[in-house]
C-alpha cells in the first residue's frame, strides 16, 4: 500500500503537517521491513504543540456544545468513510488481522466518538441550597485547559478517541504523544478531526523516536499549560509518568496493565466458557491489556474443561498464526515460556516447536501452559501475547483469593450458571471490570473503563470519562 514513493508521516502542530528534520522508521510486523517513516518530534516541537493547543483553548472553550458535538460527529463520519483504508494502515504497522482491525478496534472507536458526542450536550452543574439565608450558590463545571494524551500501539483509534475526544468534548484543547510502533494510526485519527472542521491548535498530534520520549514527554508535562495527563500502557511507564506529574502536581489518569484472570466455577457452561476464555486470550494476539492470562478451574471440572477448550481449539486448527508488534515482544515472551517450563509448568495447548527461530521472528502459534504455580513470571507478569496459564483450584474461595493474588486489577471473568453466586463473587474481585459468562476482553461506550491498584486509577467512556476532564468550581453569592 505504500506504493515507490516513500511515506512520510508528519506531526500535525497548530492544524499544519510537519516532517521535521528528524525521521525514524517503522517495521512492518509482517514484512520484517520499514513501511513508513515517521517525523520524530522534538522538545522544542513539543513545547510548540502546547503553546498551539494554550492559545486555541480561550475559543474552544466557549464555542457552544451543540457546535462541539457536531465536529465530532462529522470527525466519526469521516473515520467511517475511511474504514477500509485505515485498518489498513493498521494492519501494516502493528501486524494486526482483518477480523481485529477492521471489524473491531475502528467500528468501536467510531461508536465511542459518536458516544461521546452526544453527550456533550448533558455537561451541567448543579444548584445547591445552602444554611444560610439570603445566600445561594450555583456549581459549575468547567474545562481544564491543555490535556496530554499518552497512548499505546495496540488499539490505536480505540485509544486516540478515547484519550482526544473525552478532552475535546468537555471543552479542552489537547496534544497526543503517540505510540512511536503506531504512529500513522494516530495521525489519521488527528487528520480526520482536522477535516471534520476541528480549529487549529485544538489537537496536536506527534511521534518521536523511543529513546528521545523521556525528554518530548516530560517537556509537556513541565509546561505551565498542560492541566491534566492521561495515560494508557504498562503499569512500568504509568509509574514513571505518575512521577513526573506528582512532582509538578499534575493531576492524572492512569489506564495502565492487566494481569486478568477467567474464573470457571463448577456449574459453568464449558462449551461457553472455552470459547469466551480462548477468545479473550488470544483476540489480537493477546495484545490487550484485558486479555484473559490466567484460566482458574475447579477441579471437578478441569479435565471436562481441558477437553472443550481443545475441542475449541480444533475447530479454529485453520486460523492464521497471530503476530506480536515486534520480534523483541516475543523474544521476552519466549523466555517467559522458558522459565515457566523449566519449574514445571507443562503443554496443554501449541506447538513449541513452531514458535523456534525458524517460525517468522514476530509470528507466535497460541499457547496454553498447565501447572502453572503463583511465583512464576507466566502467573504474575504481564505477557501481551496469545499465551494463557492454567490453574486448578478446590473451591470458589480459593480462586477469589488467587485471582486478587499479584497487583494488577484491571478485568477479570467468572464463569457459573448461578447469577446469583457470580454477583457475589464479582463483589470479591479487586477489578475494575468483572464480566459474568463473558471473556475479560469488554470495552464500549456506555462502560467506565479504568483499573484499580497497579492497573490504574480513573475511568475513561461514558460521563465518568468526560467528568475526568472537568474541574467543579463553586460560587456563592448574597441574594
Amino acid at each position: 500500500m505504500t506504493g515507490s514513493a516513500p511515506i512520510v508521516v508528519p506531526s500535525i502542530i497548530h492544524g499544519k503537517e510537519e516532517t521535521g528534520s528528524s525521521t525514524f522508521d517503522v517495521i512492518s510486523p509482517y514484512t520484517a521491513k520499514p513501511c513508513w517513516t515517521v517525523a520524530s518530534a522534538t522538545p522544542e516541537d513539543a513545547i510548540r504543540a502546547v503553546e498551539s493547543a494554550s492559545a486555541a483553548f480561550p475559543a474552544w472553550s466557549q464555542t457552544k456544545p451543540t457546535a462541539r458535538r457536531d465536529i465530532l460527529l462529522k470527525a466519526a463520519d469521516i473515520l467511517e468513510s475511511r474504514l477500509e483504508e485505515n485498518a489498513e494502515i493498521m494492519r501494516t504497522e502493528m501486524g494486526a488481522d482483518v477480523g481485529t482491525s477492521q471489524f473491531f478496534i475502528i467500528p468501536m472507536a467510531i461508536r465511542m466518538l459518536r458516544d461521546i458526542a452526544g453527550r456533550i450536550t448533558s455537561i451541567c452543574g448543579s444548584v445547591p441550597v445552602l444554611e444560610q439565608e439570603g445566600q445561594s450558590a450555583i456549581v459549575f463545571k468547567e474545562p481544564m485547559g491543555v490535556i496530554l494524551g499518552i497512548v499505546p500501539w495496540n488499539a490505536p483509534h480505540v485509544f486516540g478517541i478515547r484519550s482526544a475526544a473525552c478532552a475535546l468534548a468537555a471543552g479542552n484543547t489537547t496534544v497526543l504523544k503517540s505510540s512511536e510502533l503506531s504512529p500513522r494510526c494516530y495521525w489519521a485519527v488527528g487528520r480526520a478531526f482536522e477535516d471534520a472542521g476541528l480549529p487549529a491548535g485544538c489537537l496536536n498530534v506527534l511521534s518521536c523516536r523511543s529513546q528521545d520520549a523521556p525528554a518530548v514527554v516530560n517537556a509537556m508535562i513541565e509546561h505551565p499549560a498542560v492541566r491534566k495527563v492521561n495515560f494508557t500502557g504498562s503499569t512500568a511507564v504509568g509509574r514513571k509518568i505518575a512521577a513526573i506529574c506528582g512532582k509538578n502536581l499534575k493531576p492524572c489518569l492512569m489506564e495502565l496493565g492487566g494481569k486478568n484472570s477467567s474464573i470457571v466455577c463448577e456449574d459453568a457452561n464449558l462449551e461457553v466458557a472455552a470459547r469466551e476464555v480462548l477468545t479473550g486470550a488470544f483476540a489480537n494476539a493477546g495484545q490487550v491489556c484485558m486479555a484473559t492470562d490466567r484460566i482458574i478451574l475447579h477441579s471437578s471440572i478441569a479435565p471436562a474443561f481441558i477437553n472443550a477448550l481443545k475441542a475449541a481449539l480444533g475447530a479454529d486448527s485453520d486460523a492464521p498464526t497471530p503476530r506480536l508488534v515486534t520480534a523483541a515482544s516475543k523474544a521476552r515472551v519466549q523466555a517467559i515460556i522458558d522459565s515457566a517450563l523449566s519449574d514445571g509448568a507443562h503443554l496443554i495447548h501449541g506447538s513449541l516447536d513452531k514458535n523456534d527461530k525458524s517460525l517468522d521472528g514476530v509470528q507466535m502459534v497460541p499457547l496454553i501452559l498447565g501447572g502453572a504455580k503463583e511465583d512464576m513470571k507466566l502467573w504474575q507478569e504481564e505477557v501481551f501475547a496469545p499465551l494463557a496459564a492454567v490453574m486448578v483450584v478446590d473451591d470458589d474461595e480459593e480462586a477469589v483469593t488467587l485471582a486478587n493474588s499479584g497487583g494488577y486489577g484491571l478485568s477479570a471473568a467468572i464463569f457459573s450458571e448461578d447469577l446469583r453466586k457470580g454477583l457475589k463473587l464479582a463483589k470479591k474481585l479487586e477489578s475494575g471490570a468483572v464480566h459474568i459468562n463473558s471473556m475479560t476482553v469488554h470495552d464500549e461506550p456506555v462502560l467506565p473503563h479504568g483499573g484499580v491498584k497497579n492497573s490504574g486509577w480513573g475511568r475513561f467512556n461514558g460521563n465518568m470519562g468526560l467528568d475526568e476532564f472537568l474541574f467543579t468550581k463553586t460560587v456563592t453569592w448574597k441574594d
